[in-house]
């Protein structure tokens, strides 16, 4: 089968799509982290100039306190421009004195302002060593309300960046769900109506063949050719079901499952040996039969082309509660590594050359969007064989549910 350009394209980006995530994910990790290192080096940069003026007041004070003239322009130019950065002068018996940009309340005492005046030195003395004037006062300060912002601003800005990515991506991604489910409903319904006119026909003569002259030389061909009709016309109900929602009730598992088999047996390898548990007879579970049959061939198929031909599928039936039964499906094929257990049910993963890549993953759609169950690889071991567990759900908890629902309309 021969692919264009833009399918190649497509299904490598598809079949890659971990790998992209991945890089996509490390990408953004070097960008935030480039970020934070620009964003420090901007706030380091500021701390030396802000500490550069705070020593550069402290010796403008020296000055003022020694020399009388040329005050106007030290105190316009140099002390009184300081409206940022917080800073108290403490004199040399530790008491604090003078202060600048530190706000107190509007109903403060004296006492409260001297005990804010305080813990704002013990702050201060944390952050940075004060600097000493010759008079033996200190000037304590701290980071300018720009600069504490600043240091905080890449994180506040990732954060920000995350939650909308997030969201971003979840919306993306249900949308894109949502328009694969619409492209698959249709692709399956114009899948079976394109069926339909076929099957009549094949139906119509068979009929004629029944009725014919030769019906008793070839009966027993005849009826394979009848139950092989049947069977598209099944497989045509159940591309008819897919994007509707079906019927789900209460149907005996067993015998889903045996018929399914009994089917397949003539249509597979003869060196295949099917079983299926035979003291789970009475075991039912809230189902569609076409569906539930169609991921049993599915994953048997697979067993099959895995054992390539050749080896044993076991059909175990389990009544785990009330709440749910499980079918678990082993064959004796080639197996596959943990880190497939997830990937062989992403639409177009097949180890096979020629496959499409998409019956586990209709399994999957069947039994989790239609069942509300869970299909997935219970255990694997290379070159020793594989086991699918389906988990349905039980009669009396779907019962219960239905209950609940018929209260609530009231």
């Amino acid at each position: 089968m021969k692919y264009t350009l833009q399918e190649i394209a497509t299904l490598d980006f598809y079949q890659n799509k971990n790998r992209i995530k991945w890089l996509i994910f490390i990408c953004s990790v070097v960008i935030s982290f480039g970020s934070i290192y620009y964003t420090n080096d901007l706030v380091e940069e500021l701390k030396d100039r802000e500490k550069r003026q705070i020593e550069l007041l402290a010796r403008a004070l020296e000055y003022a306190a020694i020399y009388t003239d040329n005050l106007t322009f030290i105190n316009q130019e140099i002390i009184q421009q300081n409206n940022s950065i917080p800073l108290i002068i403490m004199d040399e018996f530790g008491n604090p004195g003078e202060y600048k940009n530190i706000n107190f309340g509007k109903k403060s005492t004296d006492e409260e302002r001297v005990e804010m005046l305080r813990n704002e030195l013990i702050k201060m003395r944390d952050q940075y060593e004060p600097i000493q004037m010759e008079n033996g006062s200190f000037i304590f300060y701290r980071n300018s309300e720009l600069l504490t912002s600043l240091r905080y601003y890449p994180y506040v800005q990732l954060a920000v960046i995350i939650v909308f990515g997030v969201l971003a991506y979840a919306v993306f991604n249900q949308s894109k769900i949502a328009e694969q489910n619409q492209v698959w409903a249709g692709l399956t319904k114009e899948t079976a109506h394109q069926l339909g006119t076929p099957i009549a026909s094949l139906m119509a003569w068979i009929d004629y063949l029944k009725n014919s002259p030769v019906w008793d030389e070839n009966k027993e061909v005849i009826q394979e050719m009848d139950k092989d009709v049947v069977k598209l016309r099944m497989v045509t109900e159940r591309f008819s079901s897919i994007g509707s929602k079906p019927v789900i009730q209460s149907e005996n598992v067993f015998s889903v499952v045996d018929e399914a088999i009994a089917y397949l047996r003539p249509r597979i390898s003869s060196k295949v040996e099917i079983h299926v548990n035979g003291y789970a007879r009475d075991i039912e579970a809230m189902i569609n039969r076409p569906l539930l049959e169609w991921v049993i061939e599915n994953i048997c198929k697979n067993a099959v082309d895995a054992m390539r031909g050749q080896g044993q599928i076991s059909i175990e039936i389990i009544k785990e509660s009330e709440q749910f039964v499980i079918i678990d499906i082993a064959d004796t094929g080639k197996g596959m590594e943990k880190g497939l257990y997830k990937k062989v049910f992403n639409p177009g993963f097949s180890t096979r050359k020629r496959g499409w890549g998409l019956g586990l993953t209709l399994a999957k759609r069947i039994i989790e969007g239609y069942h509300q169950g869970k299909i997935f690889v219970k255990n694997s071991e290379v070159g020793k064989g594989t086991t699918f567990r389906i988990v349905l759900n039980g009669v009396k908890e779907q019962m219960a549910e239905m209950k609940k629902e018929d209260f609530f309309k009231f």
